[in-house]
């Protein structure tokens, strides 16, 4: 048996923000599943702004994406063939064989889902994005009720999982957003206590003090610059700093330039913490676990912004770094 497939590869590397042109559609020839393997037709697939950390060569926490090659990242999909007796034919699974309609994998590498839950979920709330904010709140900033918390892009998919997590958990939210519409979503629906429309702001380290006049205890960075510089300022003494991701430079031909009010880390004692998900797996049961239940109750909201079709997944990608995604950005096949 051979599987005809459509896979999305990387054409070349790109400097600067990624283009269409940086990537391929290509039809290519799968093989049938051999022991232990699954064919899955895939259903969704995610968009992350990790991955345009994987398009440069060079030595990081995860591979990059070889030229020429499918790319991959979290999927689910619908098993279609099963050579492994764990799984059924119609089983829904999440796995990391995205970036292409159909796949092979490896069935020790696909999870089955819980079919009352949307299956897109797994790769937002209930996926590594809702993972990530989990274990930033929990085991790295040990996060304690009436706490103060700066969120910035807190409308995205894992700010905005660590602005509902924080509220449920009876901390004081500030967020940073880039539009009124994601700035009316996160107050009037999420329930945030302040939000901040860093387009419309001319001193973010003013607006954030403002908005935090006894200061933060908590800063869950998804930005870095000078959203993180405000923080730096705004910061308790003993603050906690998640350092989940800068996007603000993901995309920069030239390495960016550290925060000028770095001192203040040593001033008051504040804690950085860079974050990987991938380092706290062991925490997936209890996350997943308390998500679902969240999630059933109506506690957490499931935002996201679909585009649909494989070949307008590149689009769906760079439009992560142009903010025009609320919630979680996903693809639908």
């Amino acid at each position: 048996m051979s599987i005809e497939v459509r896979e999305i590869h990387l054409r070349r590397r790109p400097i600067g923000l990624p283009t269409p042109e940086h990537f391929d559609l290509v039809s290519n020839r799968i093989r049938e599943p051999e022991p232990g393997q699954l064919l899955v037709r895939n259903t969704w697939m995610s968009v992350d702004p990790y991955m345009r950390g994987r398009m440069d060569e060079r030595k990081s926490y995860i591979a990059p994406f070889r030229l020429g090659e499918a790319m991959d990242g979290a999927a689910v999909g619908v098993v279609e063939f099963s050579n492994d007796p764990a799984f059924s034919v119609g089983d829904a699974v999440v796995h990391f064989a995205g970036w292409r309609d159909f796949a092979v994998i490896d069935a020790a590498t696909a999870r089955r889902i819980d079919p009352e839950l949307p299956a897109q979920a797994y790769l937002g709330a209930l996926g590594f994005p809702g993972l990530t904010a989990y274990v930033g709140l929990t085991r790295i900033a040990n996060a304690r009720q009436g706490e103060t918390i700066f969120v910035s892009a807190a409308s995205g998919a894992v700010g905005s999982i660590v602005a509902q997590i924080a509220k449920l958990g009876g901390l004081r939210v500030i967020a940073s957003v880039g539009s009124a519409d994601k700035a009316a979503w996160l107050r009037n629906e999420i329930g945030v206590d302040a939000v901040i429309n860093y387009r419309e702001t001319a001193d973010l380290t003013a607006a954030l003090a403002a908005a935090a006049p006894e200061g933060i205890h908590i800063y869950f960075d998804n930005v870095g610059g000078d959203h993180l510089e405000a923080a730096l300022a705004a910061a308790q003494t003993h603050a906690r700093f998640v350092l989940c991701g800068m996007i603000s430079g993901y995309n920069s031909d030239a390495p960016a330039s550290g925060p000028r009010n770095i001192f203040q880390a040593i001033e008051k004692r504040i804690r950085l913490q860079g974050l990987i998900v991938s380092d706290h797996i062991d925490l997936i049961p209890e996350f997943e676990r308390k998500m679902g239940v969240w999630i059933k109750e109506g506690k957490v909201a499931l935002r996201e912004t679909v585009v649909d079709g494989l070949d307008n997944a590149p689009d769906a990608f760079i439009g992560l770094f142009k903010g025009a995604n609320t919630g979680k950005m996903l693809v639908r096949l």
